[in-house]
């Protein structure tokens, strides 16, 4: 249920409602006819173009929805697996596959939707699919090579031909719509049929073949989840009321109830790395809106404190946290580098300081030295559990 789980539907339900959903699947395969080799093989012949039309309508369907998912921040496109593309395997695979599809009159997924009804002649196609899957197990070692050739990597045919997901998505509706048009007229002229489409079925086709359309346009003309939320931020930045955490009371916290505060560093990873405030983590402004941050803005048992290298970048992560969930959030304006030189890299009051001065010198260096602590036990608690291998001592002998 991709972008549903974990939000929506738990991971444990997931399954369940994958199982019935593959069920009824399976049904409407069935009853579309695809459990029959004369109705899948049509597409070959020329008197049957179901298999092509249904192809068509999930490939559509499917990229819409994907689109749309993605467009209002229900589904992280970098988090969708991306097969990589081979090739010399991919043609000569293709090729395989299509030759099987002629001669058995199935693909894998048909022959098993056959077989479940009891069609022999499915049974016998899924033995020798699994015959191929042990054949090419078996010589993998030896065609290594040739399969492996020609790796493209994680390409997409938007980006191989650099053109946007929409352009694409526009592409494919028409070429679906021409091929729905053609494939039909073949059909009929094989199949010696004159068929005459009335004009309400007309009018039906082209709204159902607008749909698409519709909603493309409205994908490529409105501003995505993400960037609606930034141009809310930016809007709401110099009007809007923030709760400061003072840098002293910050490290103070820090120091003596670290496991209440979540610290988010929003600066990019090369600053994070330079420097960065014990116990904080790093997630740059760019990436607060991630799916897998998002428990962190929902969470009622930390605050959640964010800062930054200037107090603008400080308060859009603050305020685009307000934006995405319900946590008490906090912002530091003071810079990371400030708070660097104030507890790590102290400057010693001279001797017409004042006592007060004396004593935060004193408190801040107390302060520092803590979570210089708190940072050692942290990294070790992170570090690899060192194994040590003794011969063991004993026996008979």
């Amino acid at each position: 249920m991709g972008p549903l789980v974990p939000d929506i539907i738990s991971s444990e339900f997931n399954f369940i409602i994958a199982f019935i959903i593959g069920i009824f699947f399976g049904l409407a395969l069935e009853q579309a006819g695809f459990s029959s080799t004369k109705k899948l093989v049509g597409l070959f012949y020329g008197y049957d173009f179901t298999v092509l039309k249904v192809f068509f309508t999930a490939g559509v369907t499917a990229m819409v929805g994907v689109l749309l998912l993605s467009h209002f921040g229900m589904l992280d496109m970098r988090l969708v697996y991306i097969n990589p593309t081979f090739l010399n395997s991919a043609i000569i695979g293709g090729l395989i596959m299509g030759g099987g599809f002629i001669m058995g009159g199935f693909c894998p997924g048909t022959s098993i939707t056959a077989a479940a009804v009891g069609k022999l002649d499915a049974w016998a196609f899924i033995g020798g699919s699994l015959i191929g899957v042990f054949a090419f197990t078996e010589s993998y070692p030896l065609i290594k090579d040739f399969y492996m050739a020609n790796n493209l990597g994680e390409i997409t045919i938007t980006s191989f031909l650099g053109i946007t997901k929409e352009t694409f998505a526009v592409i494919l509706t028409l070429v679906a719509i021409a091929a729905f048009y053609f494939t039909g007229k073949i059909e009929d002229n094989i199949n010696g049929i004159k068929m005459y489409y009335q004009k309400d079925i007309m009018t039906r086709y082209a709204l159902i073949a607008f749909i698409p359309f519709l909603l493309v346009s409205f994908v490529s003309i409105t501003p995505d989840r993400t960037t609606y939320l930034h141009n809310k931020v930016e809007k709401k930045l110099g009007t809007a009321t923030y709760n400061i955490f003072d840098i002293d009371h910050l490290a103070d916290e820090l120091a003596h109830k670290s496991h209440k505060i979540n610290l988010i560093d929003v600066r990019s990873p090369m600053q994070f790395e330079k420097f960065k405030i014990p116990t904080a983590v790093n997630i740059p402004l760019d990436s607060l809106l991630r799916k897998e941050y998002k428990y962190l803005f929902n969470q009622p048992f930390k605050i959640n404190v964010f800062y930054a290298e200037d107090a603008e970048t400080a308060k859009k992560a603050y305020l685009l946290a307000n934006e995405i969930g319900n946590a008490d959030n906090y912002v530091v304006t003071t810079p990371a580098s400030v708070f660097q030189k104030l507890y790590f890299e102290p400057k010693i009051p001279g001797n017409d300081a004042s006592k007060a001065e004396k004593d935060q010198f004193k408190f801040r260096m107390k302060i520092g030295s803590e979570l210089k602590d708190i940072e050692k036990r942290l990294e070790n608690l992170q570090a690899p559990v060192k194994k040590e291998i003794k011969k063991v001592k004993g026996g008979c002998a």
